[in-house]
């Protein structure tokens, strides 16, 4: 496994609520592991929420010693798990009774099918020469609206709804991530990104970025970010890119 993980505030933003995890070897049971959290809440409540997630489930990975049945389940459980850990932080904190973050994940096993869990909007793409294909589902008020057919994908960019969450992992309730497994091939790059990227770059443009720089992962990387900042930088900018 090759990856590079970046995150970056933005233009607009005091704080980066972002928090990523990158890993190319072992972390516990799981063969290798990526993560993107982009929090949400006030003051530090979002800073809080995005970190004690990646943290807690690492935390929950490392401390189960037997190889589980299935893969994705025991990865759902765990994501259910760390859920009910921030519900139990929170209460003890009311300041933090409004934080949630999304999550995107994402471990590749010895047969290169990559197992793949999300609950938000934070994105995971897969990217080689035939395009650029969202693996993820957005859990959102514009997601919704697209899939409705009120608006096209592209409007859906620069909807002033558009960082509306319909699901994330929040300090109210439990809740289910969607979960994916995805063979891999050679050819393949894939990138887990916040919506500080994917709001300010269309799929094409991603695209067309990754095929520039696909042999060397950090120029690419850095070239994202960059490419975000300047459409505008309204948020917080966070990039992990793999292949295997």
């Amino acid at each position: 496994m090759q990856s590079i993980g970046m995150t970056d505030i933005g233009i607009s933003r005091q704080i980066n609520q972002d928090y990523i995890f990158s890993s190319d070897t072992t972390v516990g049971i799981l063969p290798n592991l990526y993560i993107v959290a982009d929090g949400m809440g006030g003051h530090n409540a979002g800073d809080f929420a995005s970190r004690f997630c990646v943290e807690h489930f690492i935390e929950i990975i490392k401390n189960h010693n037997e190889k589980p049945l299935s893969l994705l389940s025991f990865i759902e459980d765990s994501i259910r798990n760390t859920n009910e850990q921030m519900i139990v932080a929170a209460a003890k904190s009311p300041e933090l009774m409004g934080m949630g973050t999304t999550f995107v994940l994402a471990t590749v096993d010895e047969n290169n099918v990559m197992k793949v869990a999300n609950v938000g909007d934070s994105r995971l793409y897969r990217i080689n020469r035939s395009g650029i294909t969202q693996i993820t589902q957005d859990h959102s008020l514009v997601a919704e609206m697209v899939k409705n057919g009120d608006i096209s994908k592209d409007e859906a960019r620069f909807h002033p709804k558009k960082n509306v969450v319909t699901r994330a992992i929040s300090a109210s309730v439990v809740v289910n991530p969607d979960m994916f497994e995805v063979p891999l091939n050679d050819e393949d790059v894939i990138l887990l990104c916040s919506d500080g990227l994917s709001n300010m770059l269309s799929d094409s443009e991603i695209f067309e970025t990754v095929e520039s720089s696909r042999d060397d992962l950090k120029s690419l990387a850095e070239k994202l970010i960059a490419k975000a900042n300047e459409n505008g930088g309204k948020d917080n900018i966070s990039v992990i890119l793999f292949r295997v």
